[in-house]
């Protein structure tokens, strides 16, 4: 579906996710702003803007994915290059939202890195964010600017009632940490199947070790539900555990599709028969392998994008 706009409308991309910021500017019926993005020889980034913007209503497309603080940066720069050249609002569009998962001293003389970030973000001129499935809503409340957090859930829920219609009546939801539960059960409540949680020890970050699960796989088909899969550790894991009390078959699905180190390979050699992810973070052509299924947000964005320009309610995008 394409939706039509107002002509004061303006959609500027960045580097890290520039397919889907094209394909949300077509779903506007717009194309994207001319501008360039690149860096000088010591590293330094420089921003081009090659048309007027003056008074204009500006969506700025970028997820703060890896690189994170080049990607960060160049946010940064261009939302100031936006407020220089007298932009009426500035939207960040940021479809994942980096230093997420800092959001909160969990031993003493811990950062917030993401409370910084909303500082940061603001401070360089931003007038609004538009994100998706924050690792956590509270991180909302860091800005002091409007923020609208889409939800990835019903894109996944969709794809699964789409792909197995009646045959979900043989399915349970598991959420693969104790954090994941409302998430999960959210998602289970809308394919109306079961609900079983892992209950798990981290002994350090990025390192998880399955502690036990709690409710009923055995004969089940399941399906893993996280925010966002990063080394892959917890997920894959958690299928093989999955798989080791008796489920016939794991999926899993997750928002955002970090995947660093040695997530694919991990993911590769698991029980996972198929990772459904959203295109929130660009997936390079070396992390693109047969059990991986990409569904696409762009959709969802530009009609969010639209809401917020016509000044109209975006709740029922949240549905």
């Amino acid at each position: 579906m394409i939706y039509s706009t107002g002509s004061n409308i303006k959609v500027f991309a960045c580097n890290s996710n520039h397919d889907l910021a094209e394909s949300i500017a077509k779903k506007l019926g717009l194309k994207l702003g001319d501008a360039e993005v690149e860096k000088f020889s010591d590293g330094e980034i420089s921003v081009k803007i090659n048309e007027t913007i003056r008074g204009a209503d500006v969506f700025i497309i970028q997820s703060t994915s890896y690189p994170v603080n080049d990607n960060l940066m160049e946010l940064l720069i261009m939302i100031d290059a936006m407020k220089r050249a007298s932009a009426g609002r500035i939207t960040a569009v940021m479809p994942y939202y980096g230093y997420a998962r800092q959001d909160r001293k969990a031993r003493a003389r811990d950062p917030i890195s993401a409370k910084l970030v909303a500082n940061i973000l603001t401070s360089a001129g931003a007038n609004r964010v538009l994100t998706m499935d924050l690792h956590c809503a509270q991180i909302q409340g860091f800005f002091d600017i409007p923020v609208d957090n889409l939800v990835g859930s019903p894109l996944l829920t969709s794809f699964y009632i789409n792909k197995y219609g009646d045959d979900l009546q043989n399915f349970v939801a598991v959420s693969p940490d104790l954090g994941s539960v409302t998430r999960t059960r959210t998602f289970a409540e809308r394919l109306n199947i079961p609900l079983a949680i892992i209950d798990k020890r981290r002994p350090k970050a990025n390192v998880s070790e399955i502690m036990n699960i709690i409710g009923d796989v055995k004969g089940k088909k399941v399906i893993l539900v996280d925010d966002m899969i990063d080394t892959a550790g917890t997920i894959t894991n958690a299928a093989n555990a999955l798989k080791e009390r008796g489920a016939v078959e794991v999926d899993a699905c997750c928002t955002h599709a970090v995947l660093s180190g040695p997530a694919i390979q991990r993911i590769q050699d698991s029980a996972i028969t198929e990772l459904l992810v959203l295109d929130t973070i660009e997936l390079p052509e070396d992390k693109k392998i047969d059990k991986i299924t990409s569904v696409s947000v762009d959709d969802l964005f530009a009609n969010a994008i639209k809401c917020i320009h016509e000044g109209v309610s975006i709740s029922q995008l949240f549905d």
